[in-house]
């Protein structure tokens, strides 16, 4: 295939460097295509040039599923990492608060990508998080990732217990991540941390070519059970990983301010 790309902006950002990009090919399909990203190649949103209300990316379109299929008329939502707006934008007309780590990627999102959906919070996900009301969120999504890795402090025993006591009574979170189809430690001890935090999980995974190939995963905990029709997944089917080892804040250093 002939790529033809041309880069729109390239802007370096606490060591990181986000780049927005026009292409004609995106993951083996033809169209016009322009793609926020890091400089690593990893990908944090697309949006299709021709059809812009297409959701391009298949986990925003699985997430998106599992919400409005379980509850369609939630009222509250908190999603942490925005990347170019995907799932607030589509639910603009809830009442949905979004933190963004970045600045940078907040300004894109409007300013190259057409985001013009609720404001974007620009600080700690975990902090924001912390001063919504206890019990006042139908969902969280987290949806969290930087140049430099993982954010691990959104994944340890006492975000699970912030989580859970910010949601209510049948309030669900679902979290995008990235792993290794089997064995990684990293996913085990997010599933093991929900397990230990809610009375019901599930996880779906885009099967890859090779179990030991990094794949995305929607891992789900909730304070009730949720539904999904796997015809509207977008290719996800059920996958639980194994339990690991449940992260804490005293592994990284890390303190709640």
């Amino acid at each position: 295939m002939n790529i033809q790309e041309e880069i729109l902006t390239r802007i370096q950002e606490n060591g990181s460097e986000i780049i927005v990009t026009d292409t004609n090919i995106l993951y083996e399909e033809k169209g016009r295509f322009r793609v926020l990203g890091f400089a690593n190649g990893d990908v944090q949103g697309a949006m299709d040039l021709d059809d812009p209300q297409r959701i391009v990316l298949e986990y925003p379109r699985a997430i998106i599923h599992l919400m409005e299929h379980n509850e369609p008329g939630f009222e509250r939502a908190f999603v942490i990492g925005h990347g170019i707006g995907t799932i607030a934008g589509y639910f603009a007309q809830h009442d949905i608060r979004t933190a963004e780590i970045s600045q940078a990627i907040a300004s894109i999102s409007r300013t190259y990508f057409g985001y013009a959906g609720p404001e974007v919070n620009v600080g700690d996900g975990r902090q924001l998080l912390n001063r919504e009301t206890d019990g006042s969120l139908d969902y969280i999504v987290l949806d969290a990732f930087t140049e430099k890795g993982t954010p691990w402090h959104l994944f340890t025993r006492e975000f699970w217990s912030l989580a859970d006591r910010k949601l209510n009574e049948q309030g669900v979170i679902l979290l995008n991540v990235f792993g290794r189809g089997q064995r990684d430690s990293f996913v085990d001890a997010i599933w093991a941390g929900l397990s230990e935090a809610f009375a019901y999980t599930q996880g779906f995974a885009l099967p890859p070519d090779d179990p030991r190939d990094t794949a995305n995963r929607i891992l789900v905990g909730g304070k009730r059970s949720v539904q999904a029709k796997l015809g509207q997944m977008v290719g996800f089917e059920r996958s639980e990983p194994e339990c690991g080892t449940v992260l804490e804040d005293e592994m990284f250093g890390y303190r709640q301010e």
